[in-house]
């Protein structure tokens, strides 16, 4: 039953998607002069060359960490969306072992990723515990968490570790033993890529292999019926937050080790808001994350492509997530096709 359900949500996401792509492409059609050349460049432009179809992925990589941290969470029905914070917070706390601990080459990127993620759980905790304690909603704790991680992760960079002698609000340089190698040239594709498949595959044998995993999923889909079959659901709330936020927080710990040579972000990099998207997509499945990962890092790419090389602006992008989003989020999109596919299977046996 669960690969039929899997099966249905795979079609029906690509339906959306679908319905999306050609709703963009009608809107290409009346607002370009060149909408040919702006369709073939957002669909092919990606492809065009190694450095391009790197880009795509070294943007998947994060999608990755947030979405799956996302993901977990969603799935113990905690609509904790503090995945963004917890990112920006792990990338400080690797900062501080990449700039002030002395490791060898190999162990001090692990160190600091760990760490991170240590942070992190200890972020994403908050909001469980302000509702198991206090009985305050997550979705508005862990939203204004996001707020203060970005603003207390700054006043820790430029107070503790700025570099006085750069030009700009950044970190002094990391240690060239505790950034993430490269591989691939000419692209900037780094080993991160390897901790986010680690990362997919864990989170898959957690959530549909371990008993931990099926607590969690139980609770998230039906509480009552979890707790009166002996599922401590506090404790599910509460490891859900922290599975989320060590993921979300090693996740920015990635990020910055493999892409950057100091800290510089003084805005909340968006990450976490864009898993919810990626979760959407795979609809809380890890297995699928990457996937749906792919595609929206495509989408900017192709987007970003489209508008510097055609009169089409990148916004059309905005337009394709919100369709695709308003689609899948409704419940009775594709219901009556399911629903007959129910029937049938069920009175397969009668005839």
């Amino acid at each position: 039953m669960r690969n039929k359900n899997l099966g249905y949500e795979i079609i029906r996401t690509a339906v959306a998607i679908g319905i999306a792509l050609l709703i963009s492409f009608v809107i290409i059609f009346a607002v370009s002069k060149q909408p040919g050349d702006a369709i073939v460049t957002f669909l092919t432009g990606p492809f065009k060359s190694m450095r391009h179809f790197g880009n795509v992925i070294e943007m998947m990589i994060p999608l990755v960490f947030t979405g799956l941290a996302v993901s977990v969470m969603f799935q113990a029905n905690e609509f904790n969306l503090g995945s963004e914070g917890t990112f920006y917070i792990g990338a400080v706390a690797a900062t501080f072992i990449a700039i002030n601990v002395v490791l060898p080459a190999g162990l001090h990127p692990a160190v600091a990723i760990l760490f991170g993620g240590i942070i992190g759980a200890i972020v994403g905790a908050i909001p469980a515990v302000l509702k198991t304690v206090f009985g305050a909603t997550e979705l508005v704790s862990s939203l204004m968490l996001n707020y203060i991680c970005l603003f207390f992760g700054t006043y820790l960079i430029n107070n503790f570790m700025r570099d006085t002698a750069a030009g700009s609000m950044v970190s002094h340089e990391f240690q060239s033993t505790a950034i993430l190698g490269k591989f691939l040239p000419p692209t900037r594709l780094h080993f991160g890529l390897i901790l986010a498949v680690i990362a997919i595959v864990g989170c898959y044998y957690f959530l549909y292999r371990s008993k931990l995993g099926y607590e969690l999923r139980m609770t998230g889909q039906n509480p009552r019926f979890a707790k009166y079959s002996g599922i401590n659901t506090v404790k599910v709330i509460i490891l859900s937050q922290v599975i989320g936020g060590f993921i979300a927080g090693a996740g920015g710990a990635t990020e910055m080790l493999g892409m950057y040579s100091r800290f510089a972000w003084q805005q909340l990099p968006g990450y976490g808001w864009d898993a919810i998207i990626v979760a959407a997509l795979a609809r809380n499945n890890p297995i699928l994350v990457p996937i749906s990962a792919f595609f929206l890092s495509f989408l900017r790419v192709g987007a970003d492509m489209m508008a510097r090389g055609t009169d089409v602006q990148a916004e059309v992008i905005s337009i394709i997530q919100g369709i695709m989003i308003l689609l899948i989020a409704a419940e009775r999109f594709l219901a009556y096709w399911k629903q007959r596919q129910i029937y049938k299977d069920a009175t397969k046996g009668e005839k």
